[in-house]
């Protein structure tokens, strides 16, 4: 039960009951159709019994030929397992079965006619046509026993096991037994036929390709010598690698030559580029580690400096000062001399290493050249040597393989056992009496349960105060219970002599109205609804014969000019009354009737008009509502429905307030709800809603937070005190 959005009313496990206790008719109907008939099927249907026999199925690999490399068999133990399933109940098993237990012609699979098998062989002399018209009878009488006993056969594998049950249905246990062991024997001498059958041919295939195989090794073998003796490819092999070890040789010396050459090369262009600048030959490393080229480097510092001491003392022409430059010069000449030569050893070293590469790499693509010579012989060489190797391999294989075969077609085995064989069962497992009543006693509960709140989901009919105020806004002021059959013929008023909580109902709704209107002065209320039906006409003469019982004076107003009512309540004329008032012919005061009850006053439709509508909307209703207030201190207008003409809003726009009638699991919520949108489009003033008609006596549970059976009791005592 789904609470509307917005509403402040929390679900409660009340609200479910409620709901159940409403469709309790409902509910007990499923609940006891769905036991009941459980219940005769039950007691009445044919007891099955079930024999199981179980089976022990190995993974099976024939080994005939394995090429490990080319088939990978490792995921297709699940499929072969599946496979074996599908086996056991396959019809040619099946065929087999009953062909070994001579159950063609039991009842329990099909009743062909008697001795058909005789028959036919007794027309096979016979003309055509009779002998095709025979063979389909058998067909059909065959299929149809087939597809019965497939029926009954259900195979079920043991979970997280090679296991298997074979399980046989069956009305007589006995014949269930023999059935389910028959399935066994006829699965296990057909896996043993299929596995002599597959190793036979495999061993006739297997004899064909080693003969084959056979004559391309023969082949493959003369092949290969007449190569060796056309192009003397005895010791080819060595040579080969006699070639491939020289050339390795040859390449790392060129690597090492190379490597040797750009070190001195880079050392000869440093020195090049340093020319005759005396600084930058000094740092090079060749002429730091001369040691000729550093003494004289010391004794030409030494020779400076005494020159630089005598300079300050003797002139440049004096003995001792040109023998000092005399020996300067020397040095320099000498110590240029040295740095010349080993510039000159750089270069020698450079070109001859370069020399030394340029004779290594001639050597070595002269080796290269005679070593993609001896490939080019030795490739040949090799496809002829893996062919006859190869060949031979497949030969060897293949005389394994028939030899395997052989032995295993001469042994009987199979990877089928019979774990447990079947005996004839005590207790039948269909049906079972007290877990199918149990089943059925939840699964009639649950269904009734979910029909009684599928049924209450797509009721959108409002029921109860709560869905008025949710679903539509309104306060719920009153609460009227639908009277019995016998006020069919009698109107429901208060002045009728009206039972004590209909008319205590309409008391509550007086009050509400009464306290609605604070104001003084002459109230107007107008009391309209959805649509017809809905008992506005009695909700708007009983709240104005209760407003009136209060000592004031109250006009009552027949507002549905359309299909008015009020006179037939009251008995009175319809003529004149308001519509005669409203085009001038008659009086308002004549339109006005005294009724029994003091203080109220009926103002009838009068006569049906053509346009309803304009004259409510016109200026002399409204002048005629103007003087009703000064006479009346109440004024009740019973209005046509909101959704089948606009006259309600006209009313409710000249109104001081609005009660909306609600007819009790008669009006949805949408049309309500559209009703009361339609209203307030028209700045109508609610004083709010009226749920009618309410069956309290039959959904007493349902409304006993609004009304209990006891308080119609208190209303009677009260009233008899």
């Amino acid at each position: 039960m789904s609470t509307p959005a917005g509403s402040s009313h929390d679900v409660h496990l009340l609200d479910y009951v409620r709901v159940l206790y409403k469709r309790r008719w409902t509910a007990t109907t499923v609940f006891l159709i769905v036991l009941l008939g459980t219940a005769v099927y039950t007691f009445t249907a044919t007891p099955i019994y079930e024999a199981r026999t179980r089976l022990l199925i190995e993974s099976d690999d024939p080994h005939i030929v394995s090429f490990k490399e080319v088939i990978d068999k490792g995921p297709a133990e699940s499929d072969y397992y599946q496979t074996q399933y599908k086996i056991l109940q396959s019809r040619t098993l099946a065929r087999d079965t009953l062909d070994a237990l001579h159950l063609w012609n039991n009842p329990l699979f099909g009743d062909p006619p008697a001795g058909w098998f005789s028959q036919l062989r007794s027309l096979a002399g016979h003309d055509t046509g009779q002998a095709a018209t025979a063979a389909s009878d058998e067909a059909g009488a065959q299929s149809l026993a087939l597809d019965r006993f497939l029926e009954r056969l259900t195979i079920a594998p043991v979970r997280n096991s090679r296991l298997v049950d074979v399980q046989f249905r069956l009305r007589e246990p006995a014949l269930a037994a023999a059935v389910a062991n028959g399935v066994a024997k006829a699965y296990i001498e057909r896996d043993l036929a299929y596995k002599f059958t597959a190793s036979k041919d495999a061993s006739n295939w297997l004899g064909d390709r080693l003969a084959e195989q056979r004559t391309l090794v023969e082949k493959a073998e003369l092949t290969l010598q007449q190569y060796r003796e056309q192009h003397e490819a005895i010791s080819l092999e060595d040579r080969q690698n006699i070639v491939v070890q020289k050339l390795a040789d040859l390449n790392a010396a060129v690597t090492k030559a190379k490597t040797e050459r750009l070190q001195k090369e880079a050392v000869y262009r440093q020195l090049d580029a340093a020319g005759t600048d005396g600084a930058l030959l000094d740092t090079f490393p060749a002429i730091l580690g001369n040691a000729f080229i550093q003494t004289q480097k010391s004794e030409l510092a030494a020779l400076q400096r005494q020159q630089a001491q005598l300079s300050e003392r003797l002139g440049d022409r004096h003995p001792d000062m040109v023998k000092l430059k005399s020996a300067i010069q020397k040095t320099e000449a000498a110590l240029r001399t040295e740095v010349a030569k080993v510039v000159a050893g750089v270069r020698t070293e450079y070109e001859a290493a370069l020399a030394q590469e340029q004779s290594l790499s001639a050597a070595l693509e002269q080796q290269k050249r005679e070593s993609l010579a001896m490939n080019r012989k030795g490739i040949e060489y090799s496809v002829l040597e893996r062919e006859v190797e190869s060949s031979r391999q497949i030969y060897q294989s293949l005389m394994q393989r028939a030899k395997e075969t052989s032995v295993t077609g001469e042994l009987k085995s199979s990877n089928v056992r019979v774990v447990d064989r079947a005996e004839v069962p005590l207790r039948p497992v269909s049906p079972r009496p007290l877990v199918s009543l149990v089943l059925a006693l939840f699964g009639a509960t649950f269904l009734a349960i979910g029909l009684v709140f599928f049924f209450e989901y797509l009721d959108n009919r409002i029921k109860t105060p709560e869905e008025v105020e949710a679903r539509l806004g309104l306060p719920a002021i009153g609460l009227i219970p639908a009277l019995g059959k016998n006020w069919r013929h009698v109107e429901p008023l208060l002045s009728n002599g009206v039972p004590p909580d209909f008319s205590e109902a309409f008391k509550v709704l007086r009050t509400n109205v009464l306290f609605s209107a604070a104001e003084q002065g002459c109230r107007v209320v107008v009391v309209t609804s959805s649509g017809p039906g809905e008992g506005k006409t009695i909700v708007a003469s009983n709240l104005a014969i209760g407003v009136a019982y209060t000592g004031q004076r109250v006009l009552l107003v027949d507002g549905d000019l359309r299909r008015p009512r009020v006179h037939q309540v009251f008995a009175f004329d319809q003529e004149p009354g308001l519509s005669n008032a409203l085009v001038g012919d008659a009086k308002a005061s004549d339109a006005v009737h005294r009724t029994d009850v003091p203080g109220l006053c009926v103002l009838t439709a009068g006569r049906v008009p053509p346009n309803a509508a304009e004259l409510l909307g016109s200026r002399r209703f409204k002048e005629l509502l103007a003087s009703i207030r000064g006479q009346f201190d109440w004024v009740v207008i019973d209005s046509p429905p909101v959704m089948a003409v606009t006259d309600p809003n006209i009313l409710a726009s000249l109104s001081d307030s609005v009660v909306f009638v609600i007819g009790a699991e008669m009006t949805s919520y949408q049309i309500a709800r559209r009703a009361v949108e339609q209203l307030e489009r028209g700045r109508a003033v609610f004083a709010g809603g009226v749920l009618n008609r309410v069956q309290i006596k039959r959904h007493s549970y349902y409304y006993s937070q609004h009304y209990r059976r006891e308080y119609a009791d208190y209303y009677a005592t009260a009233e008899r005190s």
